[in-house]
């Protein structure tokens, strides 16, 4: 054992003898994965810790008031506004990805230009989207303080990330598919939906699961959108809350802390979930 150990380290130094910018890249690259890894650990134990025994029942009533601080409404205006967000900007994402990658021309400068420009919105802070979302959706269209509104804006904030993250799976399908496909007699879109989409899938899905974390984790465009009532929205134009929102909320009036830490641990737990979910979802269709 020792003599492996020995020959193990020789092998290494040997390496790195005549090339020591790569042991350095490499050390670095190590202290990196350690220090994110830590820095994740510390955060998820921080919240457990603070969270878990302040979860009680009282939080998951039906109805939020002043003596439960239910963070339920919250929980299901999140799902309702998840959802509305991804069912906007999921199929307008995918089909624009599809054309650029598929039927747009190769280096043309409309593709360039789309390249571009998706690329600059995902870089915008989301306060800004938030702004947007309020002069255009709240004042201008009328909508006021709602759930349609908040789910707009939110889906124009994760479309240039869906956009790219599909360009990237679909250019990622090798062009042998293709010419396969258009050998055997299939058509454009034919090809397009039957080969290349479902080899597409794993990297589409990664893409979406990025969304929704942003989704939910989001909570600057939402105030200026959808607002912050607690309750469950009764329809598309009405106020609502999500877990990210509600959690800023009790932290801001500074009175209940201790609830924020146990809202803080059921969206953790909700991201991870959804996550762990979708990646499940992405592997088995990978084997396939």
């Amino acid at each position: 054992m020792k003599r492996r150990k020995r020959g193990s380290w020789e092998q290494f130094w040997l390496t790195y003898k005549h090339r020591p910018g790569s042991l350095i890249m490499r050390i670095l690259v190590v202290i990196s994965a350690i220090l994110t890894a830590g820095i994740l650990f510390s955060l998820i134990l921080y919240i457990l810790v603070n969270g878990v025994v302040h979860l009680k029942p009282e939080l998951f009533a039906w109805e939020f008031n002043t003596d439960n601080m239910s963070m339920m409404p919250a929980i299901i205006s999140t799902v309702y506004i998840t959802a509305l967000s991804l069912l906007m900007a999921v199929p307008i994402g995918i089909f624009s990805a599809i054309y650029l990658v598929e039927y747009a021309k190769r280096g043309s400068k409309l593709v360039k230009i789309i390249r571009t420009t998706t690329e600059t919105l995902q870089g915008i802070p989301s306060i800004v989207y938030g702004l947007f979302g309020y002069i255009l959706f709240v004042i201008t269209l009328g909508w006021s303080y709602s759930l349609l509104a908040g789910a707009v804006t939110l889906a124009i904030m994760i479309l240039p990330l869906i956009i790219r993250t599909t360009e990237e799976a679909l250019i990622s399908v090798p062009d042998a598919y293709r010419e396969g496909s258009f050998g055997l007699g299939a058509g454009k879109l034919r090809t397009v939906f039957k080969i290349i989409l479902p080899c597409a899938v794993p990297g589409i899905l990664a893409g979406v699961i990025l969304a929704i974390g942003r989704i939910v984790g989001e909570s600057a465009a939402l105030i200026f959108t959808a607002g912050t009532v607690a309750q469950v929205p009764g329809s598309l134009f009405d106020s609502a809350r999500t877990l990210s929102v509600h959690m800023y909320a009790l932290l801001s009036e500074g009175l209940y802390t201790n609830e924020a830490y146990a809202t803080a641990v059921v969206l953790l737990v909700l991201v991870i979930l959804i996550n762990a979910v979708s990646g499940f979802i992405a592997k088995k269709l990978a084997t396939r």
